[in-house]
């Protein structure tokens, strides 16, 4: 099973290209979009939805169309936006049974099995019973996981999913992604560099709606070995210290003492040290690239 784009682009009427000219092939597996607030990365979701059309490119499921299909190709998809309404007062359990008739699961028995399945692996069927809009955050994004497994989805599209979540509900949802994410494509759109790392197996940055890079993880990292180098100065200095060298990311401490990792194909000297690259050294490498490249 794959999914292909080919030299998808879409301008709004206000003239922001928010797709530009972005090809890419996505196999089954975890697939992690990663990018800043405004990469296109939403614009780029809700095309793969059929929500919108592009103004130019293609996009193919195995050898399907899906623009010039796409009543077949959505009874094959499952997708959860940034944001989605629930009724106010249904159980999950009721929810989930009605979305399931408008899904054409015809029987009552086909329907119980289907919504039990699905409340059982998003974690939820103890609370089978309780309002959805009663649920806290983390709940609802699991509950939205729930009403899109109700077709038995090929492709699954989650958009920012875990944006807004605490640290043990946005590790629930991470867990039953990672649960689902085994026979199926599951694309999965997000500025947090530590979901990518803990789910994906392949992954793309976006920004200013084109394609910056395209690897897995491992290969991504595996780019920048033997070319991070951290010290710590004093806040007052950092300035300095970013006229002088390509820093990538700094992080504050309490003492008012900053630690700063830079770009260097060998060491920089003036007190360095060497350190393992990781995948957010790769995400502030590329976006600092792109936009060097741009001056």
């Amino acid at each position: 099973m794959k999914l292909t784009i080919s030299n998808l682009s879409k301008t709004y009427k206000n003239g922001v290209k928010a797709i530009d000219n972005v090809s890419l092939e996505i196999s089954s597996g975890m697939f992690g979009l990663l990018g800043p607030n405004g990469a296109g990365k939403s614009s780029l979701m809700r095309t793969i939805a059929t929500l919108q059309s592009p103004d130019s490119g293609e996009i193919y499921m195995d050898d399907m169309n899906i623009h010039e299909n796409e009543m077949e190709f959505r009874k094959r998809l499952g997708y959860l936006p940034q944001e989605f309404g629930v009724y106010g007062k249904m159980s999950a359990e009721a929810l989930l049974q009605y979305f399931a008739t408008l899904k054409g699961v015809s029987t009552k028995a086909e329907r119980d099995a289907i919504v039990k399945s699905a409340l059982e692996v998003t974690n939820l069927y103890e609370v089978r019973k309780k309002d959805v809009a009663k649920y806290s955050g983390g709940m609802k994004q699991r509950f939205g996981i729930a009403q899109l497994l109700l077709n038995d989805p090929k492709l699954i599209v989650v958009d920012e999913p875990t944006a807004g979540l605490d640290p043990t509900e946005r590790q629930r949802f991470l867990n039953v992604l990672r649960e689902i994410g085994t026979n199926n494509i599951v694309i999965f759109s997000t500025h947090i560099v530590d979901d990518v790392k803990e789910l994906c197996t392949d992954m793309a940055i976006l920004n200013g709606g084109r394609i910056l890079s395209h690897q897995t993880p491992k290969e991504a990292v595996k780019t920048l070995e033997g070319k991070i180098w951290k010290k710590i100065i004093e806040r007052d200095n950092l300035e300095t210290e970013e006229a002088k060298y390509n820093v990538i990311s700094s992080n504050f401490n309490d003492d008012n003492t900053v630690n700063i990792r830079v770009l260097n194909d060998s060491n920089p000297g003036d007190g360095f040290k060497p350190v393992e690259a990781n995948l957010e050294d790769v995400y502030f490498t590329t976006l600092s690239q792109e936009q060097t490249a741009e001056v």
